[in-house]
C-alpha cells in the first residue's frame, strides 16, 4: 500500500491504539476518532471529589503482552506506567468471615492449596504445567497469527498440541480431575466467568488463564488502568498520530463505490483506508450501508455475546477493613448466576459480585483515609436496565458486603455512581449493552470470529 495514503482509525481503545502504533511507525499518516473525551474505549476513567475511579477493566494480566507491544517501538512499559505485583492477588469470600487469600508466589499457593485438600499442591504443579503449555500454545504462538486462514491451525506444532491442550474437554472436568475441593474448584472456575459460556460448556484450553492469574501474578498500574491507554497513546502522538476526541463517526461517503471519507459531527475526514475498531455490530449495521454490510441482523442476533456489567462506583469516607485490592465474593451459587447469564438469560436471583479497592494500592486516586470502591455483579446482555432495578441490587450488595467484612459501609458513602446496559450503549455502542465484545466460545475463536 501507499505508505502517503491516509488512514482512519475509529476508537481509542486498546486495539484501535494498537493499530494506530503499528501503521504510524510505518510511515503512514494515521488520524484516530474517539467518541469520548479520552484514549482508552472502555479502560477510561474519572475523577470527582477527588477520588479517581477505572472505568471497566480492573485486572492486568499477562504483562509479557503488554511488554511485547511496546518492545515493538523501542520502548517499555516503565516508560510509560509504574506496575506493581499484587501480593496478595485477591481475596475470595464465601461467607461471613470466611475467605481465602491467594497468594502471589506458586510455592505459597500450593502449600494454602494442600492446607484444604492434602496433597492437592503437588497435583495442581502438574495443572499448572500444563496450562503454561496451554499459554504457550494458545497467548505466544496462536494469537500473534493473523487469524485469517485455518491453514494457520495446521503447523505440526499445534497439530500436536491440540491433544494436549484438552481443545474439547470442559474445564471444569478438567480441573475436577487434579482436585475435589469446592473451594480450590471455584478459585479456578472464575476466570472463565466472562468469556461467554458456563464452566461445563468452556474447553479446558482456558486454563491458560490459571497460568497467567497463578503464575504470571496480578499486576496493577499505579495511577490506574487507563495509564496504559495513556502510554499507548503518547507513544501513538510521537509517532505523528493525530487524535480527535469527542468525535462521534455517523457514516461514510463514498465516491465511485469507495469510502474516500468519515462523517463526524465534527465535519467530514477524508481517507484512503478505515480501521474500525468500534463495536463491530454498530458498525457493520449502523455506520455501513444496508449494501455494504458484512453480516444480516439474525446472524448478530445468534451472536453469544460475552456478558453484561451492573457496575457500582462509591466514594467512602473511612478506610474499610478486612478487604484487598481485589475480593471476590462467592457466597452464592456460582453455576446458578453463570446459568442465569448464558443459559437462561435474566437478572440474577442470588448474583455473585467483585470489589475493587485501587486504594489499598494507590493512595492517589482517593482523599486521604478514604477509600474508592467499584462493585462489579456481571449480568446477561440484553436485559431491560432501569433505575429501580439498579437500586435493588444496590441495596442486596450492600447488605452482603457489610455482613461479609464487619464493616458499616452505606453511612459513609459520600459519592455514588452505577452503570450498566444503558450506559454500555451510550458510550461504547456496545451490542446488546455487553461489556466485553463477542464471548470467546470454541465457534467464535480464530477464523470462526466475523
Amino acid at each position: 500500500m501507499d505508505k502517503s495514503k491516509k488512514i482512519t482509525v475509529i476508537g481509542a481503545g486498546f486495539s484501535g491504539l494498537s493499530a494506530a502504533n503499528f501503521f504510524a511507525r510505518d510511515g503512514y499518516d494515521v488520524t484516530l476518532v474517539e467518541k469520548n473525551e479520552m484514549p482508552g474505549g472502555r479502560a477510561r476513567k474519572f475523577s470527582t471529589n477527588g477520588f479517581s475511579f477505572d472505568m471497566g477493566p480492573s485486572w492486568y494480566w499477562l504483562p509479557d503482552v503488554f511488554e511485547s507491544f511496546f518492545a515493538n517501538f523501542g520502548t517499555k512499559v516503565s516508560d510509560y506506567y509504574d506496575l506493581v505485583r499484587l501480593d496478595p492477588s485477591y481475596r475470595v469470600f464465601f461467607g461471613e468471615h470466611d475467605y481465602l487469600d491467594v497468594p502471589a508466589k506458586l510455592e505459597d499457593f500450593y502449600q494454602m492449596c494442600d492446607s484444604l485438600e492434602t496433597g492437592s499442591g503437588e497435583r495442581l504443579q502438574g495443572f499448572i504445567d500444563e496450562a503454561k503449555y496451554k499459554y504457550k500454545v494458545a497467548v505466544e504462538d496462536l494469537v500473534y497469527k493473523p487469524g485469517v486462514s485455518f491453514l494457520e491451525l495446521m503447523d505440526w506444532k499445534f497439530v500436536e498440541g491440540y491433544f494436549k491442550v484438552d481443545l474439547f474437554m470442559p474445564i471444569r472436568k478438567h480441573i475436577k480431575k487434579f482436585i475435589k475441593n469446592k473451594r480450590l474448584q471455584t478459585i479456578l472456575e472464575f476466570p472463565v466467568l466472562f468469556l461467554g459460556a458456563t464452566p461445563q460448556n468452556t474447553p479446558a484450553l482456558y486454563s491458560f488463564m490459571n497460568y497467567a492469574d497463578i503464575a504470571l501474578g496480578t499486576w496493577y498500574p499505579m495511577g490506574g488502568m487507563n495509564e496504559i491507554a495513556k502510554g499507548m497513546a503518547e507513544l501513538a502522538k510521537s509517532q505523528g498520530v493525530k487524535f480527535m476526541y469527542n468525535t462521534n463517526v455517523t457514516a461514510f461517503h463514498k465516491t465511485d463505490g469507495k469510502i474516500t471519507a468519515v462523517i463526524t459531527n465534527q465535519g467530514m475526514i477524508q481517507t484512503d483506508l478505515v480501521i474500525a475498531s468500534a463495536d463491530y455490530n454498530h458498525c457493520d449495521k449502523e455506520l455501513l450501508e444496508e449494501s455494504d454490510s458484512n453480516y444480516s441482523k439474525q446472524y448478530w442476533d445468534n451472536r453469544t455475546m460475552s456478558p453484561s456489567g451492573l457496575i457500582f462506583y462509591l466514594g467512602i469516607n473511612k478506610k474499610i477493613n478486612n478487604i484487598l485490592h481485589h475480593n471476590l465474593f462467592f457466597d452464592e451459587s456460582f453455576d446458578k448466576h453463570a446459568e442465569e447469564i448464558y443459559t437462561n438469560p435474566r437478572w440474577p436471583s442470588k448474583p455473585l459480585f467483585y470489589v475493587s479497592a485501587t486504594s489499598k494500592t494507590d493512595p492517589g486516586v482517593a482523599p486521604e483515609g478514604m477509600e474508592n470502591i467499584f462493585i462489579l455483579v456481571p449480568v446477561a446482555t440484553g436485559l431491560e436496565d432501569s433505575d429501580e432495578t439498579r437500586e435493588a441490587y444496590f441495596n442486596d450488595i450492600m447488605d452482603r458486603l457489610e455482613k461479609h467484612t464487619g464493616e458499616n459501609i452505606r453511612d459513609h458513602i459520600i459519592y455514588k455512581r452505577s452503570y450498566a446496559h444503558k450506559d454500555f450503549k451510550q458510550d461504547y455502542n456496545a451490542f446488546k449493552g455487553n461489556a466485553y465484545g463477542l464471548a470467546n466460545t470454541l465457534l467464535q475463536t480464530h477464523m470462526l470470529k466475523p
